[in-house]
């Protein structure tokens, strides 16, 4: 298999509710994507473009409207499908009253993890995520954002998963913990997974991808290998994500 994810003509829409008049609002519209086996992909766009909604449907929380969606060539809310994803959302929310131990224990067996291996794998996310132990015995409610973002990305890699699907993982990070997550990432896909993840950050998606997407008002305008995409001047100059983006935004906005 040359794709670990592929997305076809893939629409989600939802209706707005009575204080709206039922209007349906199209979050996107329609995209095509293919996501190669052993790439870092990045996945960006505006606030309100359609990443978050594009994410969920990857990971089988919400189903298309129309269209489809493929992981490792099966339905994203196939069990075994789920087993070879490691998935974290923009906002990891986490049962508060659990201690960080706990909570990754949680997963780890949700992930079929047990014994000397869930303690191994424990120990080894905690490693790669810079976890110290004393945060692992303290209640989730004490944590800084910093800290519940290394504890996400941690719950994510347990079981070493082929394909890690994130959104905004480095969101509100401070300069370190973007340093941090990047070295994550780099190690991880030094070791084979296939990486997905959305930001803002359009300077980390130029050091960190092999291929990118970006998505505008629900339409993917721009999508391949990076060196292509920033390549793509019309005079042959290099161009960066952020011009790109910016054009883009402004000629989806003349187009409306």
């Amino acid at each position: 298999m040359t794709h670990a994810i592929e997305v076809h003509a893939f629409k989600k829409s939802y209706r707005l509710g009575l204080e709206h008049l039922m209007r349906v609002h199209h979050a996107v519209q329609g995209i095509d994507f293919t996501v190669p086996v052993g790439s870092v992909y990045g996945f960006i766009g505006p606030n309100g473009a359609g990443k978050t909604t594009t994410i969920k449907s990857l990971v089988g929380l919400l189903r298309p409207s129309s269209g489809s969606i493929r992981i490792w060539g099966g339905d994203p809310s196939d069990a075994a499908v789920r087993r070879r994803l490691g998935f974290m959302p923009e906002q990891p929310y986490f049962y508060d009253h659990l201690s960080g131990e706990e909570l990754l224990r949680y997963f780890g067996h949700l992930s079929g993890l047990g014994g000397a291996a869930l303690e191994q794998a424990i120990e080894r996310a905690c490693e790669l995520c810079r976890i110290r132990k004393d945060w692992l015995r303290r209640r989730m409610r004490t944590y800084s954002k910093g800290m519940g973002q290394r504890l996400g990305l941690a719950q994510a890699i347990l079981h070493k998963p082929e394909l890690l699907i994130l959104d905004e993982p480095m969101s509100g990070l401070d300069p370190i913990g973007r340093r941090d997550v990047k070295h994550i990432l780099r190690t991880l896909h030094d070791e084979g997974a296939t990486i997905f993840y959305s930001s803002h950050v359009l300077s980390d998606v130029e050091e960190l991808c092999s291929h990118a997407a970006m998505i505008v008002a629900g339409t993917v305008r721009v999508e391949g290998p990076l060196e292509r995409i920033l390549a793509a001047a019309a005079d042959g100059r290099q161009e960066h994500l952020e011009d790109i983006l910016a054009r883009e935004v402004g000629e989806g906005a003349r187009d409306e």
